[in-house]
């Protein structure tokens, strides 16, 4: 049988790991797919460098239209990123019929719904393994793996970039700004680490996730998204002391109605968090990634492995490349859905405000060392309908802003703070009429905990 034929479209750091696995393993793959799949064709505005990577006998081009519009590519690899041309490209591709693997969660993640709807309508496959935490196959899992289970809660280490630098900071008690340098002088981090230090690229993950456990659209722009930028070495220490490590996670969670929170919906959310240092994932360090799946009849289940990479990322590729070419001829109505659920019978169950999420918090005030302080703090959070789990008190190792600046040193401390459960809009209230304590010397670190149970 004549061997499937792929257009691949940007030859960098996955894409050139794409091309030297499928052909140091063609002969594996062919055994697995039941036929030959061959990159026959590469499209790269550095046509020359592409050229040598891939050597006389395959076609490179420097127009990625042209490899869309050859007739003999049944399908198209986009490595581009961004939301911008590799759209265009993507939706020109399914256009002509083209089946197409993408690494792009970025485009997924914020114009998924409308890139599935054109596919389904084309009768082509759209896959994305790659585009979720690399080599690890957590998005077949979710569509086959775990298809009989009623999914209840995903939690994530989906950015190796913050995983890096949140567990060195752990391990040498280091300050974020010094730890984010070494991250990018060790190529861990990019120039501009925004997307990776603010959460956004694991949004990105965790809003296709979420789509595909609970069949709702995906839906980005709902997303609660914050960073790790504000985390100091002092919460990485106390959270130790407490028995936690602190991890940036990506969350998404079904919250089923009850007598005291009548609204289903379901949880999309992107922060820092406390989680038992007992927990496996509290123990997923580097750049590693890692996510917990919790589902009513397989109960946990843990997906661990490198997140990033040539070759990791290039092993999710071409697992797609194998599906699709599997069931390139079979009838489009019987194969897997795009996001697990049949598009007739999509969920249209709200994505949740942050203020309606329900977490227990670890909070942390530097305050004056004055009688009364932690009275009025505490006072507050029982007004509030806050109850507290425990409540330390550590000599600050820090002075404060205004002493540094020349000014009297104010006698503080740390005032370390666990709660129970509450919702976060009793609990935003409750801080900002903390922070406006004037005893309250800094800004208030609040860091949701969850203990993934």
């Amino acid at each position: 049988m004549k061997p499937i034929q792929v257009g691949l479209l940007g030859i960098g750091v996955v894409g050139s790991g794409t091309f030297n696995v499928l052909k140091r393993n063609q002969e594996e793959i062919q055994r697995r797919a039941g036929r030959g799949i061959e990159i026959t064709m590469v499209a790269d505005l550095n046509a020359a460098r592409a050229q040598e990577l891939v050597g006389p006998d395959v076609t490179v081009v420097n127009d990625a239209r042209a490899v869309i519009a050859n007739p003999e590519i049944d399908i198209v690899i986009e490595l581009i990123g961004g939301y911008g041309i590799a759209k265009t490209l993507v939706l020109e591709a399914i256009a002509a019929g083209k089946h197409v693997v993408t690494a792009n969660k970025a485009l997924l993640a914020v114009h998924g719904t409308e890139i599935f709807a054109a596919a389904s309508a084309k009768g082509v496959m759209v896959a994305f393994e790659a585009a979720v935490a690399g080599g690890i196959p957590i998005i077949k899992a979710l569509r086959e793996g775990l298809t009989a289970n009623r999914i209840q809660w995903i939690a994530g280490i989906i950015n190796g970039t913050t995983n890096f630098i949140l567990s060195e900071m752990r391990d040498k008690g280091l300050d974020f700004a010094v730890v984010l340098k070494q991250a990018q002088a060790l190529g861990y981090a990019e120039a501009d680490p925004t997307f990776d230090i603010e959460g956004i690229d694991a949004a990105h993950k965790v809003t296709l996730m979420s789509a595909i456990a609970f069949g709702i659209p995906v839906q980005f722009d709902k997303a609660y998204i914050e960073g790790i930028t504000k985390l100091g070495a002092a919460d990485i220490k106390y959270a130790e002391q407490l028995g936690y490590r602190i991890k940036l996670l990506g969350i998404a969670k079904r919250r089923e109605p009850d007598a005291t929170n009548p609204t289903e919906g379901i949880e999309l959310r992107v922060h820092p968090c406390l989680i038992p240092a007992k927990r496996l994932i509290a123990n997923v360090e580097g750049a590693m990634n890692a996510v917990v799946v919790q589902g009513d009849a397989v109960g946990t289940t843990l997906y661990y492995g490198k997140g990033a990479g040539s070759e990791p990322t290039a092993s999710a590729v071409i697992a797609d490349l194998v599906d699709i070419t599997r069931l390139h001829t079979a009838d489009p109505k019987q194969r897997v859905p795009h996001l697990a659920f049949q598009p007739n019978a999509m969920s249209d169950l709200p994505v949740l405000p942050m203020g309606e999420v329900v977490t227990s918090y670890y909070l942390r005030l530097r305050v004056a060392d004055e009688t009364g302080v932690l009275a009025k703090v505490t006072g507050i959070l029982a007004q509030a309908g806050i109850s507290i789990d425990a409540v330390l008190q550590r000599e600050a190792d820090e002075i404060s802003t205004e002493a540094a600046a020349g000014q009297p040193q104010v006698p503080q401390t740390d005032v370390i703070i666990l709660t129970h459960d509450c919702m976060e809009a009793r609990m935003n209230t409750a801080i900002a009429q903390m922070q406006a304590l004037p005893t309250v010397l800094e800004p208030i670190t609040r860091i949701r905990k969850e203990e993934l149970a």
